[in-house]
């Protein structure tokens, strides 16, 4: 448990970041049903493999403005000079490997989206469209991956999807709502199952 205020909050917030408090106070674990926003998670998880999720946090905005806030019909059509620019911008991660898959996701996203109607109705289908709820205790209760990340990772992956890894895609669940994964004293957890 960590407080600040008196407030009870997940034992992961860094407590000297406001920043890092405000996603957790309200973003994390909230129920994502908006496609825009689901892409922008999907593509942040991906961007965040390897580093930590507060260096993609705090580069949020930059990429919201470099990439035309998350808008994957038109992150499916960038070009070469446009990859450059990203390439060129320490506003962002410049990984050119990330910066690919993230056009590359968003012309698979538009595919699901064809398909399913939704990316929304596609990607709840994992938890069969109800938050998973959890009973964290103890940081060591936090999972990195789940029968459900397995399984949204390899349909992922099978429908051309890249840096779609369990880990990745357990992240995308917990940013999203998709889990609940507040811990059993965080004042959050009461708030968004009051959601459901």
């Amino acid at each position: 448990m960590k407080q600040a205020n008196k407030i009870c909050r997940c034992q992961w917030v860094d407590l000297s970041k406001p920043d890092y408090i405000e996603y957790h106070d309200k973003e994390w674990g909230v129920p994502v049903h908006d496609d825009r926003v689901l892409f922008e998670f999907l593509t942040l998880e991906a961007a965040q493999a390897g580093l930590s999720w507060y260096t993609v946090l705090r580069k949020r905005e930059n990429y919201r403005a470099l990439f035309d806030g998350f808008d994957p019909g038109k992150i499916a059509r960038y070009d070469d000079k446009k990859i450059a620019r990203l390439l060129g911008d320490a506003g962002i991660i410049r990984n050119r490997a990330k910066i690919l898959a993230a056009i590359n996701n968003a012309q698979k996203f538009l595919d699901v989206q064809e398909e399913f109607g939704s990316f929304d109705a596609y990607i709840w289908r994992f938890v069969d469209g109800r938050p998973i709820v959890n009973e964290i205790r103890a940081p060591q209760d936090y999972m990195a991956t789940s029968q459900e990340s397995d399984a949204m990772s390899k349909d992922l992956r099978q429908r051309g999807f890249k840096f779609a890894g369990s880990t990745i895609c357990y992240a995308h669940m917990q940013a999203t709502g998709m889990v609940n994964d507040h811990a059993m004293d965080c004042f959050r957890r009461k708030e968004i199952l009051a959601m459901r």
